[in-house]
């Protein structure tokens, strides 16, 4: 793996914090390397306000929105929550529909499914708004490109609000309102709101008009919360406030749905990380294995106990995810190995009875195993066609190299780190070849090798409780204000090094520095098979993140080990 040092702050910039903030020089070090200059800036990222979230009518058409739903309530006409079936769509159309039922009661919501529509406002579900009679349907997380389905609405009465986060395309849909604050004329200050995001300033929107404070709508930032966290969207500005009142709600209060995934894990404290790998591929499952509106129902229900029902089904769905996951990836991972040129720039990958909600996913395991851009794909019989998720590597556009060879693409779309697309069976062949080709000419100089960022350089004298107590406060972390990475050289095992784990494949060291001597706890997740160079090097270099180990009541620090070197 490759170790690169972040960018090296303005020194006098450092310099001020450290003396208006009175914290050590590496603390205002790290703030320096995430833009963080003044006084006022630093109490924002520290300690966010409810001041620090933005007029949600600074939006472009956030007015006729809100004008155009206190419309149809006040008309009683019926309103259509309409979501894709990832967590952000279901936790952005869980959210706004909690909202307006607690007001209203002639509302529906309505989640396509992943099989049979696809991703995105389909034609299907203009159908059903039109044959059930809805007169206004709110878009959440998908609409943007959706022209030919909102034209067909338009001709049949039936208004749509778009509330989207992603890029827009060229032509935009006709759409009754268009919420988005990455249309290229929105003035709105903050570009980077997820789906859920969008129905959370629907929602200020509302509650504002109402006269109602902004704590009357707290109770919905769990959803915000998760939503943040699963759509991997950066954690910063108002995100970064968003999420730090969510996870306090979270972990205060809950609603029943997310108590009852939550349970089964008996945490004290859940953090970013625990939302992206823990709770979003449990309400994941849901789509990718049923049906999107079981998660829906989940989050929208207020019964405890029916909450456990729903919350059974969901957590069956994610078993019956992991397994057919596991059982895919090792399917993968043998064709890649029987009919893959190892000296390929890209993974391409197929089979007919692989499972569509999940292919994903192993496209991701498959990039942990091979590091190079990667496509998984399973055949839809009912289109003829074969589908399947491109993921990409770090600083690799993958979206721009999918447009570059459309010609052998039937559709697809996503953006520079993912995407989903289609293939005709008479292409298949004539693809993979133009993919692996493109690849290779945007990348002449071969393949970037997988990359760790490293914040600063420590001493392990310098890993006090004061200042770990300081790097608990630059949480929450995520996209835009990554878990800080640390470095120590000339480390050596005290002789403590053992392996540990089920399949002894992680590695438990006391490690002790040369300059200071020092000592602290260690683990290293799939290092086992270091330790007899662990016990024979002179010394090595470690890359890490410093945490809390707890361990019979009793809380101490421990270096988390990302990397080893024997080479610095």
């Amino acid at each position: 793996m490759k170790w690169t040092f972040a960018a090296e702050p303005d020194p006098q910039i450092v310099k001020h914090l450290e003396q208006v903030l009175h914290i050590p020089y590496k603390i205002a070090r790290l703030l320096a390397q995430r833009g963080i200059e003044t006084y006022e800036q630093a109490r924002k990222f520290f300690s966010p306000t409810w001041d620090d979230i933005y007029d949600p009518f600074l939006m472009k058409d956030m007015d006729k929105a809100v004008q155009r739903i206190r419309q149809a309530i006040y008309r009683k006409e019926k309103i259509l929550i309409y979501g894709d079936y990832d967590v952000d769509g279901t936790t952005a159309v869980a959210l706004l529909y909690s909202f307006l039922k607690e007001r209203y009661p002639h509302l529906e919501f309505y989640i396509p499914d992943r099989n049979k529509e696809g991703y995105g406002i389909s034609f299907r579900g203009v159908e059903y708004a039109v044959d059930n009679g809805f007169t206004l349907m709110i878009a959440l997380d998908c609409g943007i490109k959706a022209v030919e389905q909102i034209r067909l609405a338009k001709e049949h009465g039936l208004d749509i609000i778009i509330g989207d986060h992603h890029t827009p395309g060229e032509v935009l849909p006709e759409a009754f309102a268009i919420l988005n604050p990455k249309q290229k004329d929105d003035e709105y200050p903050y570009k980077e709101l997820s789906g859920a995001g969008i129905a959370f300033k629907i929602v200020q929107a509302l509650n504002q008009t109402e006269g109602r404070t902004i704590d009357k709508i707290i109770p919905y930032l769990d959803l915000l919360a998760v939503s943040i966290a699963a759509d991997i969207v950066p954690i910063t500005d108002e995100n970064r406030t968003l999420m730090y009142f969510g996870l306090q709600q979270l972990n205060i209060s809950p609603r029943p749905g997310l108590k009852v995934l939550m349970r089964s894990m008996k945490k004290k404290e859940w953090t970013v990380s625990d939302l992206v790998f823990v709770l979003a591929p449990r309400i994941n499952s849901a789509g990718r294995m049923e049906h999107g509106k079981l998660a829906v129902k989940l989050l929208i229900e207020t019964n405890e106990r029916k909450a456990e029902e729903l919350g059974r089904l969901i957590e069956n769905n994610n078993r019956e995810r992991r397994e057919t996951d596991q059982n895919m990836t090792e399917e993968a991972l043998r064709k890649i190995e029987k009919h893959i040129n190892p000296d390929n720039y890209t993974t391409v990958v197929y089979d007919e009875t692989w499972h569509k909600g999940v292919v994903g996913i192993v496209a991701s395991r498959l990039i942990e195993r091979y590091y190079r851009p990667t496509i998984v794909m399973t055949y839809s019989e009912k289109d003829n066609l074969w589908v399947g998720s491109a993921r990409s590597i770090k600083n690799f556009d993958l979206y721009a190299v999918l447009d570059a060879i459309d010609e052998h693409i039937h559709q697809f779309g996503g953006h520079k780190f993912a995407a989903g697309l289609s293939v005709r069976p008479e292409k298949l062949e004539d693809f993979v070849a133009a993919f692996e080709n493109k690849v290779r000419e945007v990348l002449p100089g071969g393949l970037p090798e997988p990359e760790i960022i490293i914040d600063d350089e420590l001493d392990l004298i310098d890993i006090t409780p004061k200042f770990f107590r300081l790097l608990k406060r630059f949480a929450p972390f995520g996209p835009g204000n990554m878990k800080p990475v640390f470095m120590t050289r000339d480390l050596r095992d005290t002789g403590f090094a053992r392996r540990v784990g089920r399949d002894q494949k992680h590695l438990k060291m006391n490690l002790i520095d040369g300059t200071t001597r020092a000592v602290y706890p260690a683990i290293a997740f799939g290092f086992g098979d270091l330790l007899p160079k662990i016990k024979t090097a002179g010394s090595f270099a470690a890359a890490y993140h410093i945490e809390e180990n707890v361990w019979n009541n009793t809380v101490s620090l421990q270096l988390n080990i990302k990397d080893i070197r024997f080479d610095l």
